[in-house]
């Protein structure tokens, strides 16, 4: 139905309540909604918005993941993961306007978070405004190390980075904003200035977006003296939430990462 509203001319938004649904559908996704663009020639187009939640919140294994580096596996989707008030309102305006599909996919620690509890991104305007998919944004300026992160784990890193200021150590933190298109340019500005990096992903280790970044860099001939990655590893999801932590990147484990590569500067 979505697929015949689209090629009908109308931009449908469809919600699925938690990403890990999608297996559900996930036939009508990357067989239909990914593909026919590019089958029919261009003579096709599809502007729909699958707008979704992951991330994890105690919610066990079934209910929390982020799966947005499946979506960038398959070609045909934009995939956009707002960290922040201003950016969910300019990104989904975005990608209603978008005539590709786009994969919507919010943070469900960042639904719970009150507007005052950001660190930035607060000050929304009621009028409509876009912001571009595809252009990350450096919310924390540094010069010792860059940390590359998108979603909820962008307010970890945060905190991590106003840690560290006090054990003098300057963080620069880059919101990705969307994994497709992936702003390497930004990326690559980044870890040129600071010579350090950590990649901060909530989705799984193996096959997946701190890889990518890596490969790129090296493919570019920009990869930094150091590196370090934190995604999680190859299990489920944990529902006790002390196991949780454990395998989840969160603000102790930044943390450690940035004074073990300190220690070793």
């Amino acid at each position: 139905m979505v697929v015949v509203l689209a090629i009908d001319g109308f931009r449908p938004v469809l919600e699925i309540m938690f990403v890990d649904f999608i297996g559900v559908c996930l036939d009508q996704v990357y067989n239909s909604i990914a593909k026919n663009h590019y089958m029919s020639g261009g003579a096709v187009k599809m502007p729909i918005v699958l707008k979704t939640a992951g991330g994890c919140i105690g919610s066990g294994a079934q209910h929390s993941q982020c799966l947005w580096g499946l979506f960038a596996h398959l070609p045909g989707l934009k995939v956009v993961t707002p960290s922040n008030p201003y950016d969910a309102k300019g990104l989904m305006a975005s990608a209603v306007e978008s005539d590709d599909p786009v994969v919507y996919i919010e943070h469900k620690k960042l639904l719970l978070t009150r507007a005052e509890d950001f660190p930035f991104g607060t000050d929304v305007p009621q009028e409509r405004f876009t912001i571009p998919i595809g252009q990350a944004s450096i919310v924390r300026e540094g010069s010792d190390v860059t940390i590359v992160t998108l979603s909820g784990s962008v307010l970890d890193a945060y905190a991590a980075a106003d840690r560290m200021a006090e054990e003098d150590l300057s963080v620069e933190v880059v919101d990705l904003r969307s994994v497709v298109p992936l702003d390497m340019q930004t990326i690559i500005d980044s870890v040129r200035k600071t010579g350090k990096l950590v990649i901060v992903d909530e989705d799984y280790l193996s096959f997946g977006l701190s890889g990518e970044i890596i490969a790129r860099l090296v493919e570019m001939d920009a990869l930094p003296s150091v590196v370090h990655r934190l995604a999680v590893p190859d299990v489920p999801i944990p529902g006790a939430l002390s196991l949780e932590k454990v395998v989840v990147p969160n603000t102790d484990s930044i943390l450690e990462a940035l004074r073990e590569i300190k220690r070793k500067s």
